[in-house]
């Protein structure tokens, strides 16, 4: 609604330096004397375009950084759509579930079919009957297939579907032996071309905390090494997320798997070895980030509370606000009591300003790092996985 008022108000100021200009051009053209040169008062009228123009821009600017940020952190998480689709699948499998069903739209590009889901988790259906014609609709985990579209429905990280299988997986992760849906560790063979020899991957669980115990971050990290002649040598980071990257769902056959079983003892606390050492890597590494989080935090903050408390002295200081003071005496002393309560308020802020940076400070102060093993693969040359 504001908004709309505030175009209103620049259209009636352009139209009023429209007006005025086109005076001036009349009276220099009649010979009656102009003042072109004075243009205060068209510059006056032009300089509400000139404040939307320039928030336009800046709202653009912060856009753009926002997108950058959120495809960063895409990147980072690996939350694309083919990993959301894997989730899904996995968890549904654990939950006893029937699996998606695979088709294809109108476009040829491929979505799925919910199947008809029990218990709890038919509640993830909802919302994917279309509102005019009551036809189910087909989900897709990518976002540039159900751009611009109403009949695709996009499943999403904060999706019930996703979240239900998120939550049955961590709980996987934390089961006790004899009481496991899932194992821990895999074998599986990658092409010739990207190793020469076995190696061994961990994956494991990175959680930074801050001074008050407020999680800072979370990802998945891995470390691994080579395994030559039953011993192990440690893989840089590159090695492994390549090595990972190329990996097949092909698994080596069951002797190859269990001669590999056998060298277990002999390979776990280097491997565990080498998961700490990246642990501690990573967390070194994400100091600086975190402390460029905290700073950032603390400005948007201010600058939050200070556009706040300018908001609040142009709303005290508008002659149009000025004016209800004509009102009757009832009025007039409501009037009173909310310019008391905006004042009190506009001087509670700077306070608050340093209230709120003190806590941004102590969440990030002291950043200490959490790692949890989740599972183990074995990676396998495929001239050795027969």
């Amino acid at each position: 609604m504001r908004v709309a008022q505030k175009v209103e108000t620049i259209r009636e100021d352009l139209g009023s330096v429209g007006q005025v200009l086109a005076g001036e051009v009349e009276h220099a053209m009649l010979g009656r004397g102009y003042s072109l040169g004075q243009t205060d008062t068209a510059e006056k009228g032009s300089e509400p375009v000139r404040k939307m123009l320039k928030f336009e821009r800046n709202l653009v600017k912060q856009i753009e950084g926002l997108l950058d940020q959120y495809r960063e952190t895409q990147r980072e998480m690996r939350l694309s759509p083919a990993n959301i689709q894997k989730v899904v699948e996995v968890g549904l499998e654990i939950a006893q579930q029937p699996p998606l069903l695979p088709v294809k739209d109108d476009d040829g590009k491929p979505v799925f079919q919910l199947p008809n889901l029990k218990g709890s988790w038919a509640a993830c259906a909802e919302g994917l009957a279309h509102p005019h014609t009551q036809e189910v609709r087909p989900i897709t985990f990518d976002p540039d297939v159900s751009k611009g579209r109403d009949d695709v429905i996009l499943v999403h990280l904060n999706h019930r579907l996703v979240q239900m299988c998120l939550r049955l997986l961590r709980a996987e992760v934390w089961s006790v032996e004899g009481r496991k849906n899932m194992h821990r560790i895999e074998a599986r063979v990658v092409p010739d071309k990207v190793l020469s020899s076995p190696a061994i991957i961990a994956h494991g669980r990175l959680v930074v905390i801050g001074g008050d115990s407020h999680r800072l971050h979370e990802e998945i990290i891995t470390a691994g090494g080579f395994i030559k002649q039953g011993r192990f040598s440690r893989m840089n980071v590159g090695q492994a997320a390549e090595a990972l990257e190329s990996a097949s769902d092909d698994e080596p056959s069951k002797d190859v798997k269990q001669r590999f079983l056998d060298l277990w003892d002999s390979l776990s606390s280097s491997l565990q070895q080498s998961l700490v050492t990246r642990t501690n890597d990573r967390t070194k590494g994400l100091e600086k980030r975190l402390q460029e989080r905290a700073e950032k935090e603390a400005k948007d903050i201010k600058a939050i509370l200070l556009e706040l408390k300018k908001s609040i002295e142009g709303e005290l200081n508008d002659p149009e606000y000025l004016q209800l003071e004509l009102f009757s005496d009832p009025e007039r002393d409501q009037l009173e009591r909310n310019k008391d309560f905006l004042r009190k308020r506009v001087e509670q802020i700077p306070e608050e300003i340093k209230r709120e940076t003190r806590a941004i400070k102590a969440r990030f102060a002291n950043p200490q790092s959490r790692m949890f093993p989740v599972a183990v693969t074995f990676l396998i040359p495929r001239k050795m996985s027969r």
